[in-house]
């Protein structure tokens, strides 16, 4: 199973994001705004992103357009997980590369079946 990085400022989703995704094989790296996600991203091989839209110090568009210049990062998928429903906000995040977008409060079973498709488990 691939590697998570669940970047997030706020600590308890990312919490959840864990409680969900490790009894299903995942593990899941926390950071807890996008410089440093960034940092954790460029530091392993991962196989998937899971990333809030806005956090302190970096938010999630400007560090996806940062992850999508580090050509060992480019084919690594990218799921926004974000309050904003505003489809400009969704269009703003498929343009800086993200790959998929799910509105926070989200469903446990959603968010495994995106992961799953997304990291072809």
């Amino acid at each position: 199973m691939p590697t998570i990085l669940a970047v997030d400022d706020s600590p308890s989703i990312r919490q959840m994001i864990k409680v969900v995704l490790g009894p299903a094989g995942h593990t899941v790296i926390e950071a807890g705004d996008g410089a440093e996600g960034l940092a954790k991203a460029k530091e392993g091989p991962l196989g998937l992103v899971i990333t809030d839209l806005n956090m302190p110090v970096m938010n999630g568009l400007e560090m996806i357009r940062q992850i999508r210049g580090v050509p060992a990062l480019a084919g690594v998928p990218i799921l926004f997980l974000s309050t904003e429903s505003d489809e400009t906000y969704k269009q703003q995040a498929k343009a800086a590369g993200a790959t998929g977008w799910i509105t926070k409060p989200f469903k446990p079973e959603q968010l495994l079946a995106v992961v799953s498709k997304l990291t072809r488990n």
